[in-house]
């Protein structure tokens, strides 16, 4: 088995409830999951929810309970969501858990200690007082490179406040004057990108964010104010004792460790551990090896992870919005990796997927566009909404919302296609055959042209047989068929490696048409009639075939649809020892495998189960879903 995969989200901000790009975002990250389980490798799927903050305070206070309670209730409106969209992963991040907080400050302490032999002062934190303007909305201050052309800041920052603060900072920028941190964060950042670009393993995906990231850090200016006065705001992580009183965690120094404290392998005992590395090293000076870019790190800043299972998942792959991408994931967080030792070889990656718009204009409160994800499960069912959602974005772009394309899609492909080709086929089957499936060599249904002496050594090879064969409804070519789909799974796999998603439920669409078509043109109603016994192996032929097809499409849509691809299954007759009502929620189950995507998997002679309605048509008209 290889390196197992580890994925990440964003964890969602609790002052208000899920919308339907957190749900996109949540069952995308899901799909990979399951793709990743279908290849047979080990996986760890990490989502949860970011509870601190002052906006989280400040809702709190307008409907006037404790912070906790508020984000306790907000939580619920999130777990309870991703259960019922059969989101399955493997770890919860909670900001308020104690574990991610003793995580938080024990990085802040490590950061805090990595001192610089020549000033005595740490090398990535320091502390000063600033006066300037102060978004509440982004909890950040500005410059004036975030005024508009008219010289006012915009409204994704109000309220904006004028403000005059003591608080710590952590480095972005190298310090002119003093060296520190030792090497220029912001030029480090740029070569990275630079590199895993060239490499062809780009720190972005889709690349094209790439230039978008680049440009970014090239106009940096100024560090990282990674702290607030508990005067002020008293709903976050207070700072290490070390720091000094009155200083509580800045939301977004807070909110990207969960990516640390919950993976596979930290170590609950970081602190107490950190502590005893920081009494052994005192004084020594040691420094650790170059890492990859050839820059000496103090051995005080590398971490304490429990390494035998940490390094075989880390680094994650981030899913995220293009919202946070810049400055949070993009910028903060490579550094803050860096900061703590993190080689370039274990920096992540950021899949960064785009908005669902309402007419191209982004949702928001405010113009009561909020679609609820919610209601609309609930209206039309988890999976016609998990398929929605997946099939008509591509990954990285942005897409309009609606409801219309949602169930036109979900009749078009689920209904009609691919529920009409099952009920089809099992009917069919038996009818004609008592629902036992045959599976004839091409010498029983094929045609033969006599093989000359002459010809070549490769027409020889495959002797005169021709699959093709004439049918009531037209000409079929059960090879070509099968065929299909060996070029299907290639590209499946293809598309889902590259995070296309809706490009691979588009060619699954392709080839479900191929297969209605074959039975369009093979009519077996009609070659039932045909009593030879060429005839009976062509109507076998094509019976089986039709099965086997959809065999085949249910191990490819299990990521998308995994309680579709059960039923599937489960009409099938086909591995029924690991089927039953849970097999559908239960993430660890093998019941499909992408290796057994190839034809020829159901033997001849099988048993089909009895059709059961998959996928009822959406009869209702559309109507705006939970606008709020």
């Amino acid at each position: 088995m290889g390196k197992p995969f580890f994925i990440t989200t964003a964890i969602d901000y609790t002052n208000g409830a899920p919308h339907i790009g957190h749900a996109y975002e949540k069952v995308l990250a899901d799909v990979f999951t399951r793709y990743h389980r279908l290849k047979g490798e080990e996986v760890f799927f990490l989502t949860g929810v970011d509870q601190h903050g002052q906006k989280v305070q400040q809702s709190a206070e307008k409907v006037g309970v404790e912070p906790q309670e508020y984000v306790d209730g907000i939580t619920k409106k999130f777990t309870g969501l991703w259960e019922k969209l059969d989101v399955k992963y493997d770890a919860w991040a909670a900001t308020t858990d104690p574990l991610h907080k003793e995580c938080v400050r024990a990085n802040l302490q490590k950061l805090w200690d990595d001192k610089d032999p020549a000033t005595g002062g740490s090398r990535w934190i320091y502390k000063k007082t600033q006066r300037g303007f102060y978004s509440v909305r982004q909890e950040q201050f500005l410059t004036d490179k975030e005024r508009g052309a008219d010289g006012e800041f915009g409204p994704e920052w109000q309220p904006v406040e004028e403000r005059d603060e003591e608080n710590f900072y952590f480095r972005l920028m190298q310090d002119p004057n003093t060296g520190l941190p030792g090497f220029d964060p912001k030029q480090w950042l740029l070569d990275f990108i630079a590199r895993r670009s060239a490499d062809g393993n780009p720190f972005v995906v889709p690349d094209f964010r790439v230039a978008e990231l680049s440009n970014a850090v090239a106009k940096l200016e100024g560090d990282l104010c990674i702290s607030r006065p508990a005067s002020r705001l008293k709903w976050g992580i207070p700072f290490p004792e070390s720091f000094g009183a009155g200083f509580v965690t800045y939301v977004w120094f807070d909110a990207l460790v969960n990516y640390i404290s919950y993976a596979p392998g930290h170590d609950p005992n970081y602190g107490e551990r950190t502590a005893k590395e920081r009494r052994s090293e005192e004084g020594s000076g040691a420094t650790s090896p170059a890492g990859d870019d050839g820059i000496n790190e103090p051995a005080s800043s590398l971490r304490s992870f429990a390494p035998s299972r940490f390094n075989e998942f880390w680094p994650p792959l981030h899913v995220i919005g293009k919202d946070i991408m810049i400055p949070a994931h993009g910028v903060y967080w490579p550094v803050m990796l860096k900061a703590l030792g993190f080689t370039d070889a274990e920096m992540p990656t950021l899949l960064v997927h785009g908005w669902w718009n309402i007419a191209g204009a982004k949702m928001s409160k405010s113009l009561g566009n909020i679609v609820d994800p919610d209601l609309l499960a609930d209206k039309y069912g988890p999976e016609a909404l998990r398929y929605y959602l997946m099939s008509d974005i591509a990954t990285g772009r942005d897409a309009d919302f609606s409801e219309e394309r949602l169930v036109t899609s979900y009749n078009s492909v689920l209904a009609n296609s691919l529920g009409n080709l099952l009920n089809r086929t099992l009917n069919m089957s038996a009818k004609y055959r008592e629902g036992k499936v045959r599976s004839p060599t091409i010498e029983k249904w094929g045609t033969y042209t006599p093989v000359p002496p002459e010809a070549s050594a490769s027409v020889q090879l495959f002797g005169g047989w021709n699959s093709a064969f004439d049918a009531p409804g037209g000409s079929v070519n059960p090879s070509d068929f099968a065929n299909g789909f060996a070029i299907l799974k290639r590209a499946f796999e293809a598309c889902m490696d590259g995070c296309a998603v809706n490009a691979t439920l588009f060619d699954v669409t392709q080839q479900l048409n191929n297969a209605n078509r074959l039975v369009d043109d093979s009519a077996p109603w009609k070659l039932a009639k045909d009593q030879t016994e060429r005839g009976k192996a062509q109507l076998d032929i094509v019976l089986y075939s039709l099965a086997e097809s959809l065999r085949i499409i249910a191990i490819l849509i299990s990521p998308v649809l995994p309680f579709a691809a059960h039923g599937i299954f489960d009409q099938l007759a086909w591995k029924m020892d690991e089927g039953g009502p849970e097999a559908g929620s239960d993430p660890t189950n093998r019941r499909f495998r992408l290796s057994e995507a190839t034809w020829g998997g159901l033997p001849d002679g099988h048993v089909l189960g009895k059709p059961i309605p998959l996928f009822p048509r959406i009869e209702t008209a559309p109507a705006a879903a939970g606008n709020s």
